[in-house]
């Protein structure tokens, strides 16, 4: 199988991952655009089962946006202390805060969201998904990264926006919104740094397990 080849559907391909994983919720347990875009912001290089557990505290002292407008920078470091990055990440969240002022203010397009210190393009697409737009890239996180490769989408490489751009050069845009995310709920629970093949619905398409054979 050629990468980028246009003789391959690859929405015919995937879509048993798309039908599997398009009506699963984000990892991230969040109550409305506010809890999404904090949670996304403090999620960065960290996991969202941690950022899970430490936020119902940090929301239940900062439960909005104008909260955090009177609040200042020091003060958010003891909720969430256990969060990698904290100090640089509080300094966003309040800048967030400072810059937007109420959560109906929360912008939904790639190039507003991306002006915003702490959420870059992977971000961005996380929070225009969940609010239900349109999405103008892929989502392409950790998990994806690795996944893609095997698959053979793409060429491997750990540059994140590399990897979106290849991935949107070959992957039709209608599934845009959804590919992103069923991938990496696919790298999450069965193409893990060690993979359970057998188990996967796209095995038969998967240039991975020819590889390890």
């Amino acid at each position: 199988m050629d990468l980028f080849s246009d003789t391959i559907d690859w929405k015919e391909e995937l879509n048993p991952i798309l039908n599997k994983y398009k009506s699963r919720k984000h990892p991230l347990k969040y109550r409305n655009l506010y809890e999404l875009v904090i949670m996304v912001i403090l999620s960065a290089q960290d996991s969202d089962e941690n950022i899970n557990r430490i936020t119902p505290n940090f929301f239940d002292a900062f439960p909005n946006i104008e909260n955090l407008t009177k609040t200042k920078v020091e003060a958010i470091f003891p909720y969430i202390l256990q969060v990698k990055f904290y100090e640089n990440k509080a300094k966003w969240i309040i800048n967030l805060a400072m810059t937007i002022k109420k959560e109906e203010n929360i912008p939904l397009t790639m190039r507003e969201l991306t002006s915003i210190k702490g959420i870059g393009r992977k971000s961005a697409n996380v929070i225009m998904k969940e609010a239900g737009e349109t999405l103008e890239g892929i989502m392409t996180d950790l998990h994806v990264l690795r996944v893609v490769p095997r698959i053979g989408i793409v060429n491997p490489t750990k540059d994140g926006l590399k990897a979106e751009k290849q991935l949107m050069a070959v992957l039709p845009k209608e599934i845009w919104n959804e590919i992103g995310m069923a991938i990496s709920f696919l790298g999450r629970e069965i193409c893990r740094p060690k993979p359970k093949c057998s188990e996967c619905p796209i095995n038969s398409v998967c240039k991975y397990p020819k590889k390890s054979i």
